[in-house]
């Protein structure tokens, strides 16, 4: 199985893209094409790189020193079946795992109704950063997200009670600590 990607590499050591060192996989083609998205290149489905889905293993594998994967774009709910396969081999690497969506939680639960696959998805996430950036609402002042619609979602507590949890440490700037392992001088 082949997944198309918005670079034929993961991108290891990120800090802004969800709690932790982070390596970071970006999917091509998204059709929300956000106004102001930081990542327009990653909107078409023709463009990119179509990888094996082992090579995007053995990556994982090479990885160090990296807490979770996150999966970002584009938007991985494009591609939920190749998806899925690489989520479930980070799980069996015992990482975590935040994925970048458009799409808000109560649309993709609606959206599973007709695609069980939507929710073998969301079952294998650990945090979903959900909703379309906003150029209007977008701010500085929110962590790990671009604008202030979206939320950082508890993705298991989510499902289980079938509405949107929010993390709470998350939901302000201020509130979030950073651990002293993870600054740099």
């Amino acid at each position: 199985m082949k997944i198309r990607l918005a670079s034929p590499v993961l991108m290891p050591d990120s800090i802004v893209d969800g709690e932790g060192i982070r390596a970071v996989l970006w999917t091509q083609g998204c059709l929300h094409k956000c106004p102001g998205c930081q990542n327009p290149q990653t909107h078409s489905f023709d463009d990119g790189f179509l990888i094996d889905i082992e090579e995007v293993k053995e990556q994982i594998d090479a990885l160090e020193g990296q807490d979770g994967i996150t999966f970002s774009g584009g938007d991985p709910f494009y591609q939920v079946e190749e998806c899925i396969e690489i989520a479930k081999y980070i799980k069996s690497k015992k990482m975590n795992i935040w994925c970048y969506t458009g799409f808000t939680f109560e649309q993709l639960l609606i959206m599973t109704r007709s695609n069980k696959k939507l929710l073998e998805l969301l079952n294998t996430i650990d945090v979903l950063v959900d909703g379309k950036f906003i150029l209007e609402e977008k701010s500085f002042d929110v962590i790990f997200r671009g604008s202030k619609n979206q939320r950082i979602l508890d993705i298991k507590k989510s499902l289980s009670l079938k509405k949107a949890c929010e993390v709470s440490k998350y939901k302000n700037k201020e509130e979030v600590v950073i651990k002293k392992e993870y600054v740099f001088v």
